[in-house]
């Protein structure tokens, strides 16, 4: 028997599962259908960041217009204020700190004007007792400024380690609940390189740059105090050459957040270049792609390096302009103020004090310069960072979510429709279809047909475009992420393991399962032969992506695990397809405990699997083109047929 896809049959005996009016919501008999609490996104748009700007991602801004730059660095700045103010406290100690440490240096050219002015002629006349104070108050200054930076060193490298530790946890956390929309678009190459590079240049800012800064800050207004305390006019014409610094600074600004952009986005570049070579090194050497990745590697390099080169010239341009201006500055201050030695208007001492103090106010640009500097790499990380952490899962967890309660496992579709984001085309123009509960149904077609879109929405990995996806009279847009995962598994073909114990990957599901469980699980579905003759067993460690194990192996433990979990709803995504044929005969049997008792979809090209099914859905552009028990499917010489006698012939 054919079905449309406006009338998806039950074929388990009284035919109750015709599929429901989509205008009207189906009513479970037994539970009241529940309206979702959160409406579906499209995913072909970009959902809103915090601040309600649908911007690019800040991944891809490499020459923002002035609007969208004052947009990232304010978002840049709430980044960086979040992570700072649960520190507030300890923030103002370390500025207290870094304040009495300037006011004890200030102290140090007035103790030598002193020794000079009136130390030294009074010990020429006997009396050493006012150079010895100003020696002693010098060495004493100079011990409490050694203490006072050792305490604030300290405590603001606990303070950046803290920062660093948030923020790494942040994006980690974030990372893992974001879509698998957004992890299909956005490589783990970048992630990688949010997480590295961008996090050193913050890791710079704190450690090196905010300490320069505001000892600058501090060392140019105190200094400026005490050069008008000490001569007016030489301090007015000290205060004169602020002007072209300012005009500098601004340039500097400018051209280095501009600089430090294209060094972000072009380690980014060879981070991904570098992870995509690794994971696939064994197609790589396949097929002799060695060179062609060296040759793309070092342009991705080299423009990293020109990206770097034009950072760093801008900021030689900026030190060397600096410090001409304050060895310009110094000169014509030494050269008027011998004059004025001379004209016995101005002391040797005052003169001697004022050149130390234009030093220390001149120095401390390179300190500005310095901030400036790892300020706008920074800030150009935080660009990235923020982005990142801005992004919004295309499928989120309801605000009032609905309990699901005992989960039966009745799976509709309701006038679905979907397509994948920035994708104009349907994958599933208008698709209803009812599976009963504990009802194990295979999809079946060619390739790009639908299938693999249908167990993903069945999983909530996506949401449709239209319509919705009922489970037990639930809409899954209403459900909770924690119960829909302990109702519904999804297995597929990539059985990923990661590192730790074969136990540690089969109570992936259920952490707190006992050694006796997972024996059982493994028993099951035929896996526990196999473990029992690993080196350690259960406790064989896999390696990297479980690759002490074949793909066979690591399919068996991910059904294990599938098994363990025991959901209500079981998803198995081409899950048999790296099978050999003796372990496919193995686990045909132990499917068959695995889908006892749950609503199961089936998505396969192995025949041999599909026959296992209670129902066959054949589906073609997103539409069931046949619909019926695989006996009746073969018995109607249709497509199902078909692929059912070639199946055969392959076997003979």
């Amino acid at each position: 028997m054919s079905a449309s896809t406006g009338n998806a049959e039950d074929p388990t005996g009284t035919r109750t599962g015709t599929a429901q009016d989509p205008t009207t919501p189906a009513q479970d008999p037994t539970t009241p259908a529940q309206a979702p609490t959160t409406t579906a996104q499209d995913p072909t748009t970009p959902p809103p960041t915090v601040d309600g700007w649908r911007g690019v991602a800040a991944e891809e801004v490499d020459a923002p217009d002035h609007a969208t730059g004052t947009r990232l660095r304010a978002r840049s700045r709430r980044l960086l204020g979040s992570l700072l103010r649960p520190h507030a406290g300890l923030v103002a100690l370390s500025l207290a700190l870094m304040v009495v440490e300037n006011l004890v240096l200030l102290a140090g050219p007035l103790l030598i004007a002193a020794a000079i002015d009136r130390g030294v002629p009074a010990a020429l006349d006997g009396d050493p007792t006012t150079l010895a104070w100003c020696v002693g108050g010098y060495a004493a200054s100079g011990l409490a400024a050694t203490v006072l930076r050792y305490a604030f060193v300290r405590l603001i490298g606990r303070i950046g380690q803290d920062v660093l530790l948030d923020l790494r946890l942040r994006v980690f956390r974030h990372v893992q609940r974001l879509s698998v929309s957004f992890h299909e678009r956005y490589t783990s190459g970048k992630v990688i390189s949010r997480m590295t590079n961008d996090v050193d240049s913050l890791q710079n800012l704190l450690d090196e740059g905010l300490d320069g800064f505001f000892n600058a800050m501090l060392s140019v207004f105190a200094i400026s105090v005490v050069l008008f305390a000490l001569d007016v006019p030489m301090a007015l014409f000290v205060l004169s050459g602020f002007l072209p610094l300012v005009l500098l600074v601004r340039w500097f600004q400018a051209r280095s957040a501009a600089a430090y952009r294209g060094t972000t986005g072009s380690i980014a570049k060879v981070v991904v270049q570098l992870v995509e070579t690794m994971n696939g090194i064994r197609a790589v050497q396949a097929f002799r792609r060695e060179p062609r990745n060296e040759r793309i590697m070092a342009d991705l390099n080299g423009a990293y390096r020109d990206a770097n080169v034009t950072a760093l010239t801008v900021v030689a341009t900026f030190t060397s302009a600096v410090r001409a201006i304050g060895n310009i500055s110094l000169a014509v201050l030494l050269a008027w103020g011998a004059w004025r030695v001379a004209e016995g208007t101005l002391e040797l001492g005052v003169l001697a004090a004022f050149t130390l103090y234009v030093r220390r106010f001149y120095d401390p640009m390179d300190n500005i310069a310095m901030f400036t500097n790892a300020y706008a790499a920074a800030t150009a990380a935080l660009e990235k960072l923020s982005g990142l952490l801005d992004e919004r899962p295309s499928v989120p967890d309801p605000v009032d979510p609905v309990p699901l309660g005992p989960v039966r496992g009745e799976v509709r579709f309701e006038g679905v429709e979907f397509r994948y984001p920035a994708s104009d085309s349907l994958v599933l123009p208008r698709f209803d279809l009812r599976v009963p509960a504990g009802q194990t149904v295979a999809l079946v077609g060619a390739t790009g047909a639908g299938k693999s879109t249908l167990a993903k929405l069945v999983a909530r990995f996506y949401d449709p475009t239209g319509g919705a996806v009922w489970l037990d009279g639930a809409d899954l847009r209403s459900v909770s992420d924690a119960d829909l995962r302990r109702a519904v598994v999804m297995v597929t073909q990539e059985n990923f393991l990661f590192e730790g114990t074969v136990a540690d990957n089969i109570a992936l599901g259920r952490p707190d399962a006992t050694r006796e469980e997972v024996v059982a699980a493994a028993v099951a579905v035929g896996a526990h032969d196999f473990i029992g003759e690993l080196p350690d067993g259960y406790d064989t460690d896999v390696s990297k992506r479980g690759g002490r194990l074949s793909s066979g192996q690591r399919q068996l433990v991910a059904f294990a695990r599938a098994f363990l979990a025991d959901p209500a709803v079981l998803v198995l995504d081409e899950a048999t397809s790296s099978l050999d044929v003796p372990t496919e005969w193995t686990v045909q049997s132990a499917l068959e405990t695995v889908l006892a008792s749950r609503t199961a979809f089936i998505i396969a090209h192995r025949l041999s699997t599909v026959l296992i099914a209670d129902r066959v859905l054949v589906v073609d552009g997103g539409r069931v083109v046949e619909d019926g028990t695989p006996e009746e499917l073969i018995g109607e010489r249709g497509r199902f047929a078909r692929l059912h006698e070639a199946w055969r012939e392959s076997l003979a």
